[in-house]
């Protein structure tokens, strides 16, 4: 499935908007949208969110034979995935352009730069090594996967740990973790990768372009730099001409922003390692925010509870005490009740008293009546 197109309308609003140096989520020029690194249960598990963009990387080794190349040096193997569930225009089973692209450059970031001491992973010379195997999926795409990739594999390379081992003579023995601690990989820095765009053929610049920016870009500048200002690899695409002063313009960028990215891998390791070694919860479900029904909640408001007593006290004081006693409502039966049993009910006894006259009276004037007509009949007889 294709991704839809940008109209002429959304595209001329976007590089006015560019040209303006204003941008949709209204950030500056330079800045970087919001990066949250979170570490699963599991060490090499990580993920991390670049604003919408969301990946998720998880590392795993196993005991291979090294290339007959280098016989005592450990292998590393990047795979990258774009799943439909990223984005629309994403195919399954196909390796697109930009697959190749990202996954290429995701190698020249971390392998060519010889960041991890690939000798340390040797266990038997010539016989065998282990292979580190770094997957990246993508879960969200809204701009800038290749940021966000390098940022997930360095931080689950350096939160991985691989089991211990023993070797007597031929045989290789693996501890689990139960047994022995798992040994973390040697790690000598971090390169972080910092995507520049370029529009209107290389007047403006924007750091960390999202997906709708990608769209209208005329280039895009990849710088992958350590915190010691390193420059690991550098990759142009897109077919314009940059001036040497813009390379350096970017490149003195990237250093600030490798830098806070760096310090900010480090504190989210720190802060995984305290927990794991106090004992507390830790993994994705603790990292996510709780997010829970609050319709029928309501605020608890701040009462005063130190002089309950004597404030209570004085209401009580003030009321009025009534002489009167009302009587309680008794139930006699289930879904009805009964006010003031055992009293003398005054309506009731009113109501009959004041019926019985009545009917004496009536009494008395039909036997009057009566009377009269035989009277008056017997004078009618001749």
């Amino acid at each position: 499935m294709r991704d839809t197109p940008l109209s002429n309308c959304e595209r001329r609003f976007l590089l006015k908007a560019i040209e303006a140096k204003k941008r949709l989520d209204g950030r500056q020029t330079y800045d970087y949208r919001n990066i949250k690194i979170a570490f699963g249960t599991d060490y090499g598990c990580c993920s991390v969110e670049l604003g919408k963009t969301r990946v998720l990387c998880q590392v795993s080794c196993e005991l291979v034979p090294p290339k007959d190349s280098r016989p005592t040096e450990g292998i590393m193997f990047f795979n990258l995935e774009l799943s439909p569930m990223a984005s629309p225009a994403f195919e399954p089973n196909r390796q697109s352009e930009l697959l190749v692209t990202l996954n290429r450059q995701l190698e020249r970031c971390l392998r060519n730069s010889k960041c991890i001491d690939t000798e340390s992973l040797c266990v038997v010379s010539g016989e065998k090594v282990w292979q580190i195997r770094v997957d990246v999926h993508v879960l969200n795409h809204d701009g800038n996967l290749m940021d966000a990739a390098s940022i997930a594999a360095i931080s689950a390379l350096s939160h991985f740990r691989r089991p211990d081992v023993a070797i007597q003579g031929r045989d290789v023995t693996v501890f689990s973790p139960e047994e022995r601690d798992p040994i973390p990989l040697s790690i000598y820095h971090m390169p972080i990768c910092v995507s520049f765009a370029f529009f209107l053929q290389g007047s403006y610049l924007l750091v960390d372009p999202c997906e709708r920016e990608e769209r209208v870009k005329d280039g895009l500048l990849v710088i992958a730099m350590n915190k010691h200002r390193e420059i690991c690899s550098i990759q142009s695409s897109g077919g314009i001409m940059l001036l040497k002063d813009q390379v350096l313009r970017c490149s003195k960028i990237a250093s600030v922003k490798v830098s806070e990215i760096t310090e900010l891998i480090n504190k989210a390791l720190e802060n995984d390692r305290k927990i794991r070694k106090e004992g507390g919860k830790f993994g994705f479900a603790e990292s996510m925010p709780k997010e829970r029904i609050t319709t029928l909640k309501r605020d608890d408001a701040p009462v005063e509870m130190t002089d309950v007593k004597e404030t209570a006290s004085d209401i009580v004081n003030r009321t009025e005490t009534t002489t009167e006693a009302v009587p309680s409502p008794v139930l006699v039966a289930m879904g009805t009740a009964q006010v003031g049993e055992g009293i003398v009910n005054s309506w009731a006894l009113d109501e009959d008293e004041e019926d019985e006259p009545q009917t004496e009276d009536r009494k008395t004037e039909k036997k009057k009546k009566k009377k009269e007509e035989k009277k008056a009949s017997r004078w009618r007889k001749p």
